[in-house]
This record gives C-alpha cells, structure tokens and sequence, in this order.
C-alpha cells in the first residue's frame, strides 16, 4: 500500500470548522471540499484559500494508490506581524465564497516542492515555518493583491439570518458555540432566537432534521446508512441507529432492505 502524506504548517482544527485561513495544495490525488452548499474539487497541482470562519468537510481521493497534500495555516497573528513588517495595505475583497480556488503559479508550484526536504527528518521546525509562511503569503498577494482584502480583515462574524444559516448548515457536526459564533450572536442570543424561529431548542431540532434527511435519502435514493450517518453529522453508525429507530420505529437497514424488496 502507497503512503498518504500530509505536510502541515500551523494547526488544522479537528472540527468540521475552519478557525484560521489555510491554504491547501494537492501535489498527488484528488481533495473535495463541501461547505454545506457548494462542492470544491481540487486535483494534482491544484491550489486554494480556504477562508476562515466557515464550516467545511473534506474527502480525498487517491490516484494511483497515493494521495499527497499541503496545508499551511495562516493565523491571525502572523498576519498581523506580517502586516505590520511590510506595511500591507487592507482593502475589498468581492466574493465571499468559503474557498477560493487559486489559478496556476509557477512560484507557487516550486514553493511547495521547496517545502518536502525540510519534512525529511520529521516535522518543520519553528523558525523555518515562520520564514515558508512568510514566502507563500509574498508569493500569494503579488500574484492576487485583492487577496489582502482577505487576509488583514480582523473582523467576526457579524448577525446574520439563522433559519438560512442553519438550513444550510444542519449537517456539520460542531458545537452550538461555533454555530453561535458564525451566526454572529452570543450562545444565549442564539438560544433565543433558536427558539423564535423554530419553536425549538438547538439540539433537538438539529437531530430531527438530520434524521428527515437520512430518511428521504434511504427511502428515495436507497442510499445505505452507513454511507450517509458521518454526512449527516453523527459520530458513530450505532449512535444514528439508534436515533433513527427512536424517531421512525424501524432501523435503518431494515427501512433501506424494505425498499429494495
């Protein structure tokens, strides 16, 4: 079996929740992204910017029995030191989509493979991830200068509409902070105005919609349960089983086996 590599720089969040720019590059394989409305595909030597404060899922594909990628995260307070250092302007970035496909660089494509020696005795020590961070943010912002828009907004999230942010984002298993947070309103805020618009409390409503959804894709498009429990936001398949069986009184399998009788 061929190896799966991923070179790191900074953190990735073990949540469906991105806390912090990154920008991601496939050097063998295929990585899709999905953000709750829109599907990102990104093949060999294909790079993006996936944007900060957005909730994403990620699958890979292997070619040729391998799958090799890079994410480098680009934090708040690098950028600010950045920033400061040399003297970047902030400005107006149009689009708001969650990732940002970057079109081909030849700087670019020979910045990641700078990047493999240093990953051959293990992991990229500190200072010399700080000075990789420092070329790739050059290298980005001279090839797409609007992107300063991007990078330097220290903003948060400011109130938005919560019955569309949640109809669109129901399925990302997260805390009821982050979706709190995102919908730009406190924990409390967002329990109250839970409640106004859907005459529920968060976690309830949420499992119910889940739940809807795997029975419409079970019934309707005979997908298999375990295909669907993780999409949908549930840990484990014994969990959503049950869940299911609570809600519907019937397992999951047995409903799928029902219908392909």
């Amino acid at each position: 079996m061929k190896d799966v590599k991923t070179y790191i720089i900074g953190e990735i969040s073990a949540e469906q929740f991105v806390p912090e720019h990154t920008f991601c590059y496939v050097i063998k394989g295929i990585m899709r992204l999905y953000d709750g409305n829109k599907t990102y595909d990104f093949n060999s030597g294909q790079a993006g910017l996936i944007r900060k404060n957005n909730l994403l899922r990620y699958v890979r594909e292997k070619v040729d029995g391998e799958i090799a990628k890079v994410f480098i995260t680009l934090d708040e307070s690098f950028l600010k030191k950045f920033q400061a250092a040399h003297q970047t302007e902030s400005g107006k970035f149009k689009s708001t989509e969650a990732v940002l496909s970057l079109p081909p660089n030849g700087l670019s494509d020979h910045f990641i493979h700078s990047l493999i020696p240093y990953y051959k005795s293990g992991k990229l020590e500190p200072v010399f991830a700080n000075v990789k961070r420092e070329e790739l943010l050059l290298i980005l912002l001279k090839q797409i200068p609007e992107l300063a828009g991007v990078f330097f907004d220290y903003g948060i999230p400011q109130k938005i509409n919560l019955e569309a942010f949640m109809n669109r984002n129901y399925k990302f298993n997260v805390s009821m902070e982050r979706f709190a947070y995102l919908s730009g309103r406190s924990l409390s805020a967002f329990k109250r105005d839970f409640k106004s618009i859907f005459n529920d409390a968060p976690n309830h409503w949420l499992v119910c919609r889940r739940l809807a959804e795997a029975y419409f894709l079970i019934e309707k498009k005979h997908q298999r349960p375990s295909d669907i429990f993780v999409e949908l936001g549930f840990e484990t398949l014994s969990h959503f089983s049950f869940a299911f069986k609570k809600q519907f009184n019937i397992l999951p399998s047995d409903l799928l086996r029902r219908k392909q009788e």
